[in-house]
């Protein structure tokens, strides 16, 4: 079969909800591009109101983003060699965080011999995770800033000391303090791009004792963070493109690391906010949230607010103000009880709640309208206080519902919305945020847009970051090459059987400017370049093999670390952001599909191919029978 000729199928925030096009392609994005979030939350203090959501034009979105790149500090965008902020996030991370069978292994290296030995390792992975046809890579610059500052201390040594045999050479130890990542060098894929089962993500060369301990470090850094990245762009692409994601997992999440880390890489798969304050600080993530049914729960009675007078807002300096708010809010609840009459069963406390959130927020008036009734109590209260905002200058910015049927319930309130914009002639009103919550995964999402809803933003948390759906990616770390001979494990199970030898992988490009095949060669074949037509096999079925017209080639290795520097620029969090977007907005829908999504092709060249089975052959045993 040829290919080339289009090969189809076998939080809360301001947002801009418009479609962005893609600079790779020309096709539209399926993507919003905010780099700021915060629906509610921020600023306490009484000035300007944050833009509403909607639209917005996106030339102003462009110039603003890359005033805030031009902006971002200097540490973040050059190669981070000498920066006090180079370090791993944790500071666990280190040559002891390993598994203890690697620093045994390295000792009977050690004693063999062969501890110098240059070899070669690759990290991949066998099976896309959640059912689908697509990975995200994540976690590369935690492993380079692992690789700059691998040491054992003293005290490291003083603990092998006591756990090896009393009879282990002093010299081992000896060697083991002194090590360091000088020797090895590192080939990657970048972080953020989409990647494919056996495509390895990082091919590890140096020194073979070294090597070998750094296996479990680099795993535990890339399989966590891969998985959760690809958890959130799957939730992104479930949600739709002009739907805002916040992410809100601490609490639930896998501990504080855990927790540090979905929000650092959820926010890098799509996700637009959390409500992680020390990833917001650590990572210039958006921070965004509101308040929790307890706080609503905490009034009574109009007696428990305090500081009922309110500026207003076109009004900073004090000439006009509203010395009673809440006598305010009640005069808009009498004119809602006229407006629906038997279908408003206010409960007290809770308006009395929604106008002490906001006397405090008067400018991110947010509220949860789900304690009591949301329809008949919740709503209809909020809208009172919004009513009351509005003839100050303020703009409300919307709701949170967090139970029952959210589909059903969204679209009732934005009813309510379009009633009270109507007859209070405020039409913004009818615009207003809904925010939806309440224990929702992937499929609630495919569920809501199956069944329609008045959604504008999700809230997610347990199972965005415990990846409820598949709890490990499962990538491997396994030996390719040793002192120039290429490896390969032999297994009767395929999946385990690894592609020998030093390897560097293309991504070949359709006519259509979208990937069709990954490439994988030995690294002295001659690179594959536009034009050509290559054919590319399957690197353990004979019959599966596909003609490429290459229109485009994408090196997808580079030289990340060498001589113990890391050797290319490091984007920001928000650049890596915006590159997951943009890569997965240039592949075939049909690999990102949530349903039966087509497989996409990962092959060998011929030679390679011809090696592999030719040294398969050679070290499988040979069966005799009489």
């Amino acid at each position: 079969m040829e290919v080339g000729q289009e090969e189809e199928e076998g939080m809360f925030g301001d947002h801009n909800g418009g479609l962005r096009e893609n600079p790779t392609n020309g096709r539209r994005s399926p993507f919003p591009r905010e780099d700021e979030c915060n629906i509610s939350g921020g600023k306490a203090l009484r000035g300007e109101s944050p833009a509403r959501p909607g639209p917005v034009p996106m030339d102003h979105y462009d110039d603003a983003r890359d005033s805030a790149l031009d902006g971002e500090p200097q540490a973040k965008r050059r190669i981070q060699e000498d920066s006090a902020q180079d370090k791993p996030m944790n500071p666990m991370v280190g040559a002891m965080l390993t598994d203890y069978y690697q620093i045994t292994m390295a000792f009977a290296y050690w004693r063999s011999g062969k501890h110098n030995d240059p070899a070669v390792f690759d990290l991949f992975f066998r099976k896309n995770p959640f059912q689908g046809e697509f990975t995200i890579f994540a976690g590369l610059e935690e492993c380079l800033h692992f690789l700059k500052h691998f040491r054992f201390t003293q005290d490291d040594i003083k603990f092998l000391r006591d756990k090896f045999p009393p009879t282990t050479e002093q010299a081992f130890f000896d060697y083991l303090l002194g090590l360091s990542c000088a020797g090895v060098q590192i080939y990657a894929v970048d972080e953020g791009s989409v990647v494919f089962p056996r495509t390895p993500l990082l091919r590890v060369e140096g020194p073979l004792a070294v090597v070998q301990m750094l296996e479990t470090t680099l795993l535990t850094l890339v399989n966590y963070a891969s998985l959760v990245a690809t958890n959130a762009a799957r939730y992104r692409l479930a949600a739709g493109p002009d739907k805002l994601i916040m992410e809100f997992g601490l609490r639930r999440a896998q501990g504080p690391d855990g927790g540090m880390s979905a929000s650092r890489y959820c926010f890098m798969g799509g996700c637009n906010a959390t409500s992680n304050v020390l990833a917001g600080k650590k990572f210039n993530i958006p921070v965004s949230g509101t308040h929790a049914h307890a706080f609503v729960s905490s009034f009574s009675d109009e007696s428990e607010v305090a500081g009922r007078s309110l500026l207003h807002k076109d009004y900073p300096d004090g000439t006009k103000k509203c010395p009673d708010f809440w006598a305010l809010v009640m005069k808009y609840y009498e004119k809602m009880q006229e407006l629906l009459g038997a279908r408003m069963s206010s409960i007290r406390g809770e308006l009395v709640a929604f106008t002490a959130y906001a006397l405090a927020f008067p400018n991110d008036y947010l509220a949860l309208i789900d304690t009591y009734d949301l329809l008949r109590s919740g709503a209809p209260n909020f809208c009172c206080v919004a009513l009351a905002l509005g003839d100050l200058g303020y703009e409300a910015r919307g709701v949170r519902l967090d139970s029952g049927d959210l589909a059903y319930q969204s679209i009732e309130c934005r009813n309510i919305f379009k009633r009270v914009a109507q007859n209070f002639e405020r039409p913004k009103m009818e615009k207003m945020v809904i925010v939806a919550s309440n224990d929702i995964n992937e499929q609630t999402l495919h569920s809501l847009q199956a069944q329609g809803h008045a959604i504008d933003a999700f809230g997610i948390g347990t199972n965005l970051v415990t990846c409820e759906k598949q709890p490990a990616l499962g990538c491997v770390y396994k030996i390719v090459q040793v002192k120039g001979v290429p490896c390969m494990k032999i297994s009767a199970d395929l999946a385990k059987v690894t592609i020998p030898g030093r390897k560097v992988c293309y991504r070949l490009f359709g006519k259509e400017g979208q990937p069709i095949c990954d490439l994988m060669q030995t690294v002295d074949e001659p690179a594959p370049v536009a034009g050509d037509r290559v054919l590319c096999r399957h690197p353990f079925e004979e019959s599966k093999r596909v003609m490429v017209v290459i229109s485009k080639v994408e090196v997808l290795h580079k030289l990340y670390f060498s001589d113990g520097k890391i050797t290319q620029r490091l984007p920001s969090l928000t650049e890596l952001r915006s590159m997951v977007m943009t890569r997965l907005a240039a592949m075939r829908k049909d690999h990102l599909r949530h349903l039966n999504p087509t497989p996409y092709k990962v092959s060998v060249t011929p030679r390679l191919y011809d090696f592999m089975h030719k040294l398969w052959l050679d070290r499988a045993p040979v069966v005799e029978v009489a």
